[in-house]
């Protein structure tokens, strides 16, 4: 397993075993606010120090909570040490990990991981593929699931209009509330679909894990489907009908 992989691996064993059954308080506490924007909590907090500690031989780190942890250099590793805050606060299911190693501008590798399960994908120059924590060795073809029935529209509540009118059009769809993992988990769905602020730490990782799929992208919102008439059909209610 190539080096920087496993450390990422071993890293979200070491923050999933911290925060699985949390007895300290202060991992709920609220801090400062991070430097995208949002509260950082505790938890927040201690996984970032446990992918420093773990990383920073790697490369710099610019991280959702602290910005630029090392001087910028040409192996940089964007991170988001809890995508899903929220819901890891409310005990619901779906938060995780983004990193993404960036050499010279482009992304070389990218880990989203599911702290909630142990699912763990993974894309390098080399592969792509579905892990578990409790099992790194074992790797899992990612094959698109043609028998989707939802989609996952993520800040899908701030966009009440739209999102009647996918309901119109028989586009189902969930609002889990983790970017990051969504983007991951776009070949098992029927689509995925943002409108909001583009961050580096929620995207760099998921665009690279599914860049295989039908793709749009641009300052409004981002796209992905495995089915091009769906991804077609979407496009036309979000340009035509919504914008």
């Amino acid at each position: 397993m190539n080096l920087f992989i496993q450390a990422v691996i071993e890293s979200c064993s070491e923050v999933r075993d911290l925060i699985a059954n949390p007895s300290d308080l202060s991992l709920f506490e609220s801090f400062d606010r991070g430097h995208g924007g949002d509260i950082s909590s505790g938890f927040d907090l201690l996984a970032e120090a446990i992918f420093f500690k773990n990383l920073s031989s790697y490369g710099s780190i610019y991280s959702e909570e602290s910005g630029w942890m090392s001087p910028k250099s040409s192996r940089n590793i964007i991170l988001d040490p809890i995508d899903g805050s929220d819901n890891f606060s409310s005990f619901f299911p779906y938060y995780g990990v983004s990193i993404a190693l960036v050499e010279d501008e482009i992304t070389s590798k990218a880990v989203v991981c599911n702290l909630a399960n142990g699912e763990v994908f993974i894309r390098t120059r080399e592969e792509y593929y579905r892990t578990n924590l409790d099992a790194p060795h074992e790797k899992t073809t990612i094959l698109n699931n043609t028998k989707a029935k939802i989609g996952l529209f993520e800040k899908g509540p701030e966009h009440p209009i739209l999102g009647e009118k996918l309901m119109l059009n028989k586009l189902k769809y969930r609002s889990p509330g983790a970017l990051a993992l969504s983007l991951a988990y776009a070949p098992y769905v029927k689509y995925v679909l943002f409108l909001g602020t583009m961050r580096t730490f929620d995207i760099q990782a998921g665009l690279y894990l599914s860049q295989h799929l039908h793709k749009f992208q641009d300052e409004r919102y981002i796209l992905l489907s495995s089915d091009k008439e769906v991804f077609e059909r979407i496009r036309l209610i979000v340009e035509k009908e919504y914008f």
